[in-house]
């Protein structure tokens, strides 16, 4: 696999970090729990470093990261901001939108996993992708109980 390859594969993970932290950082925002406004924020404070992780190694590999996340992910903030603005955004909608976002996340990484990156990269991969896997199955949970 080119140098050229693994940085795309990584500039997409980085969008879908991106995405992420944005999407954690609005629904810290919206809903009104103390302790899912906490949960929200270290998800979000999560996805900035793996971010950061993921751009040093797009440099290393001598790519340029991406500064944005996806065209999607904008769209969808933007719409959740509008939504909450103007009607209010209950708290299990807010849990559900978040679960879609990292079944999205869950999936990306799984597709970046399949592909023959060097040892390296791999395991900043493996590693980020138990952590949102983790975040994943805990927003399911707090889906079921709300």
């Amino acid at each position: 696999m080119s140098n050229n390859e693994v940085i795309a594969i990584l500039n997409n993970l980085i969008e879908t970090c991106k995405d992420g932290q944005q999407g954690y950082r609005t629904a810290a925002e919206s809903i009104r729990s103390s302790e899912f406004r906490r949960l929200f924020n270290i998800f979000s404070q999560q996805r900035a470093q793996f971010v950061c992780e993921l751009q040093a190694e797009v440099h290393r590999l001598g790519g340029e990261p991406v500064e944005r996340g996806s065209v999607t992910g904008a769209l969808h903030h933007g719409w959740m901001d509008l939504k909450r603005k103007f009607t209010g955004v209950p708290e299990a909608s807010i849990i559900a939108e978040c679960q879609r976002g990292e079944e999205a996340a869950v999936t990306s990484y799984q597709e970046a996993l399949k592909a023959d990156m060097p040892l390296d990269v791999q395991y900043v991969a493996k590693r980020q992708y138990m952590d949102i896997k983790d975040a994943y199955d805990r927003i399911r949970i707090l889906q079921r109980a709300a």
